[in-house]
């Protein structure tokens, strides 16, 4: 059996190699909050060929990680449980959306693959969570998501409709539920500023001002 700390450590790998190839140690560490040593003891642990019959990551020295295909496959499962248990903590038990996340990553290294396929089947085999990231299949594959763009580039006056949100910061995400942004809310663009990167929305016929950071952190679709 796993323990919580390789799951965390396969997990917060597998996020960053979203945006690195290589994912460097310092990085790790800051992500997770722990010491570089303690990063370099687990990487070791997770890439011995001796010990393990089956590696969950390569180390590649003053480079960085990347994790093998079992050390995938681990962490979209811990990402399923994950992003299952958040969507099911507001569906099923009235949390907000912005005060899953930490319960999840409680939660998420002690339920079974019987309570996981459960909570699945109660909420209708979902593909997103309560911020629109995809939800892993069973099977260990990504939704993919290639058709959003972020709020920044969306064109002037044409509608869109919010599918994901990237900060998700409890703050941040208060802030967006007051202007009542959520997945699935329709947005249109009626203004952008020409130096400090204000855009001016439209949310359910209120006008909002959002920042640069903020469009950029939300992704959008087509309406359907």
């Amino acid at each position: 059996m796993r323990s919580e700390a390789v799951e965390d450590f396969v997990k917060a790998v597998y996020m960053l190699q979203q945006e690195h190839e290589l994912v460097p140690t310092t990085l790790l560490a800051q992500t997770l909050d722990i010491t570089p040593p303690s990063v370099t003891d687990m990487a070791k642990k997770l890439s011995d060929t001796e010990r393990l019959h089956e590696p969950l990551l390569v180390v590649k020295p003053y480079r960085g990680v990347r994790l093998t295909p079992l050390g995938e496959q681990v962490a979209l499962e811990v990402l399923r449980h994950h992003r299952l248990l958040e969507l099911y903590l507001v569906e099923a038990l009235g949390y907000s959306w912005d005060e899953v996340h930490e319960e999840a990553d409680r939660l998420e290294h002690h339920i079974s693959e019987r309570f996981e396929a459960r909570i699945a089947e109660v909420l209708g085999n979902p593909v997103i969570d309560p911020h629109g990231d995809p939800i892993p299949t069973l099977e260990g594959k990504l939704p993919g998501q290639e058709h959003l763009q972020p709020l920044s580039d969306w064109p002037q006056d044409k509608p869109g409709v919010v599918v994901r949100f990237l900060d998700q910061a409890p703050e941040k995400l208060q802030y967006l539920e007051e202007k009542g942004l959520k997945p699935g809310t329709i947005i249109q663009i009626t203004k952008r500023e020409p130096f400090d990167g204000l855009t001016h929305v439209l949310i359910d016929s209120i006008l909002h001002v959002l920042s640069q950071s903020t469009t950029q952190s939300i992704l959008i679709a087509e309406p359907r």
